[in-house]
């Protein structure tokens, strides 16, 4: 009987003792770049992070258009800031720190 209680703790599966590490959306990504705001002008993209590395054309009606800065892209309706969106860094994460 004690053999056979050992041979079920050990085939337990090993995935029971695993953690899930959870980040939240607004957490991801380096947190001291700030994006450009909601409604912001071109002009002023322009001034505060200098000139885009690639900008797309203007797409549809109403025109969108997209610039993209090292770290994130800017999509502009006309030229109001319509969103930012920061990239992927595959590799950068964040560490969760233990509780002391």
């Amino acid at each position: 009987m004690p053999r056979t209680l050992l041979l079920l703790a050990l085939l337990m599966p090993v995935g029971a003792y695993a953690e899930t590490l959870q980040i939240p959306i607004s957490q991801q990504g380096v947190g001291e770049l700030r994006l450009p705001q909601l409604g912001e002008s071109q002009r002023a993209v322009l001034e505060r992070f200098g000139l885009a590395d690639e900008e797309h054309p203007s797409v549809g009606n109403p025109p969108i258009t997209r610039w993209d800065y090292r770290d994130f892209s800017v999509y502009f309706e006309h030229t109001q800031v319509i969103n930012s969106v920061r990239h992927h860094q595959p590799g950068a994460t964040t560490q969760a720190k233990e509780p002391k």
